[in-house]
C-alpha cells in the first residue's frame, strides 16, 4: 500500500466525533458539517432513536448529532436519546438495550450512529477508504474495564462499512504525532488528553534528523475522570438534593435514606439514558409515596420520565464552559415543577472536583514512573480536550511542570488530525496500542 494510500483517521469521542483524512502534500483535514448555516467539524456523539409507521407498519428509525438533538426536543415523549454512550464501550455489565421493542448491543448503536454521521457528511458507504486508523482511550470510562471487549465491539461496528484493515490507536499518542509537527529540536513531551469520559497521558520522546522526525513512544497511562465527570459534580452538587438526594422515606415505623445509587445514575450522561425503565421508576414510585418529601421525588421521576437529560445536560456543560472564563457563573434551568437558578463561584467548583484532580495527578506520577523520568525532564506538556480549559486544570500542571513549558492548541481536533497523519506513515504498527503498555487509575470510588 502506498505511502498516501486512502485512509482516515477517526476519533469518537464521548462528547465529539471528528474525521480527518491526511493530505497527500502533507498535513491533514477535517470533515466539515452544516446544520442550520453552521459549519463545524466537531460532530456531536449523540444518537437520537424512534418509531415511525409508513406502508410497512411500525418502524424504528434514527439520527445522530445536532440532528438527533433536533428531533428530541421535537418529540422527547416518543424519542429515546443516548449520549456519552462511549463510557459502555468497555462495560462487561452492559450487554444490550432495549429501544422501541428492538434491543440493541453497543456496536448497534455505534454502528447507527456512524451510519447517520456519514450520511451527514455525505459520505456513501461504498466511497470509504479500506484502512480506518481509530482512536481509543488508554483507560476506557467504566468500572473493571475490558479493553479487549472494546477493541472486539469497535471492530463489530466499523467492518459493517468494508473497512478491512482497522488499527487502533491511543487518543494521546495521535494528539502527540500532531503536536510534533511543530517541533524544531529533540524534545520529551507529555500529552494531556482530556475527553468526555477519560483523561489520557502519554510521554513520548521525539528526535529530529535530516528524514523528519522519529517518535519513541515512553508510557502511556489513563484515568477515568475527565468531562464528564466534572459535570456530575455540578449536578451532584446542585440538581440531586432539589430531587431527593438527602431525603428520608418511612419502611416500616423507621426512618431511612433514600438509596444515593439513583442519584449516582442521574448524575451521569450515560447511566441517565437507561434509568427509563419500567423497574426503576416502580421503584422510584414507591419511593415517593413513603418519602417525607414527596414532591421531590416526583420531580425526579418526571425528569427521567419526561427526558429532560438534554437540556439538563447543556444547561450544565454551558454553565461549567462559563466558569473557564469567569469567578462566577449562574445556572438556569427549569422543568416540571422545579426551577433551578444557582450561582456558582468557580472556587466552589475547583473544591467539588478536587479529588477528581487529585486522581489525574496519580496518573501523570504513574507516566513519570514507568518512564523512568521526573518533571525536570519533560520538555513540553500539550494539553488538549475539552477540559483544558478548566483553569484548575491548567494550573494543576502549570505549579507541576512550569508554565513555560505549557501549549494548547486544535483542542477538539489534534487527536483527528494525527490519526490522519499516522495513517498515511509508511509503519503504522509501531504506534498501534499495545496490551500492557499503559498504567490505568481507578476513579471509580463514588
Amino acid at each position: 500500500m502506498s505511502k498516501f494510500s486512502p485512509a482516515i483517521g477517526l476519533d469518537f469521542g464521548t462528547t465529539n466525533t471528528v474525521l480527518a483524512r491526511p493530505k497527500p502534500g502533507g498535513g491533514a483535514e477535517a470533515q466539515m458539517f452544516r446544520h442550520e448555516n453552521e459549519e463545524f467539524s466537531a460532530f456531536r456523539s449523540v444518537l437520537a432513536l424512534w418509531q415511525e409507521r409508513d406502508e410497512a407498519g411500525l418502524s424504528t428509525r434514527t439520527d445522530a448529532g445536532p440532528w438527533a438533538i433536533e428531533r428530541f426536543i421535537a418529540d422527547p415523549e416518543d424519542c429515546r436519546i443516548l449520549q456519552s454512550f462511549k463510557t459502555f464501550a468497555a462495560s462487561k455489565a452492559f450487554r444490550n438495550t432495549t429501544i422501541a421493542g428492538r434491543t440493541y448491543a453497543f456496536e448497534d448503536l455505534l454502528a447507527a450512529f456512524f451510519r447517520k454521521f456519514c450520511e451527514h457528511a455525505g459520505m456513501g458507504v461504498e466511497t470509504l477508504p479500506r484502512r480506518l486508523i481509530l482512536g481509543r482511550p488508554v483507560a476506557f470510562a467504566g468500572y473493571n474495564p475490558d479493553e479487549a471487549l472494546a477493541a472486539e465491539r469497535y471492530e463489530a461496528a466499523f467492518s459493517q462499512f468494508g473497512f478491512t484493515e482497522i488499527h487502533h490507536v491511543y487518543e494521546p499518542v495521535a494528539a502527540a504525532y500532531f503536536y510534533a509537527q511543530r517541533l524544531k529540536k529533540d524534545a520529551t513531551v507529555l500529552v494531556a488528553d482530556f475527553g468526555g469520559g477519560t483523561s489520557d497521558f502519554s510521554l513520548i520522546h521525539f528526535t529530529r534528523d535530516a528524514k523528519g522526525t522519529v517518535a519513541t513512544p515512553l508510557a502511556q497511562s489513563g484515568v477515568g475522570v475527565a468531562g464528564d465527570t466534572f459535570d456530575y459534580r455540578i449536578i451532584d452538587a446542585i440538581v440531586s438534593p432539589r430531587l431527593g438526594k438527602g431525603t428520608q422515606y418511612k419502611s416500616w415505623g423507621k426512618i431511612l435514606d433514600v438509596p444515593g445509587h439513583y442519584y449516582a445514575n442521574f448524575a451521569r450522561w450515560n447511566q441517565l439514558s437507561i434509568m427509563k425503565s419500567r423497574k426503576t421508576l416502580t421503584e422510584l414510585g414507591e419511593l415517593a409515596r413513603a418519602s417525607l418529601e414527596p414532591e421531590k421525588l416526583e420531580a425526579l421521576i418526571a425528569f427521567i420520565d419526561e427526558d429532560v437529560g438534554y437540556p439538563l445536560y447543556k444547561a450544565v456543560s454551558e454553565t461549567k464552559m462559563r466558569l473557564s472564563d469567569a469567578e462566577s457563573a449562574t445556572l438556569h434551568f427549569s422543568a416540571r415543577d422545579v426551577t433551578i437558578e444557582h450561582t456558582i463561584r468557580r472556587a466552589d467548583f475547583e473544591a467539588w472536583i478536587a479529588r477528581d484532580l487529585e486522581r489525574i495527578d496519580m496518573a501523570v506520577s504513574a507516566a513519570l514512573t514507568k518512564a523512568g523520568l521526573d518533571e525536570t525532564r519533560v520538555d513540553k506538556v500539550f494539553l488538549t480536550g475539552g477540559s483544558s480549559f478548566v483553569p484548575a486544570v491548567r494550573h494543576r500542571f502549570e505549579a507541576r511542570f512550569g508554565a513555560g513549558k505549557i501549549e494548547t492548541g486544535e483542542q477538539l481536533l489534534s487527536i483527528a488530525y494525527g490519526l490522519a497523519l499516522i495513517s498515511a506513515s509508511e509503519d503504522i504498527s509501531r504506534w498501534t496500542a499495545q496490551p500492557g503498555d499503559s498504567a490505568t487509575i481507578d476513579a471509580n470510588d463514588d
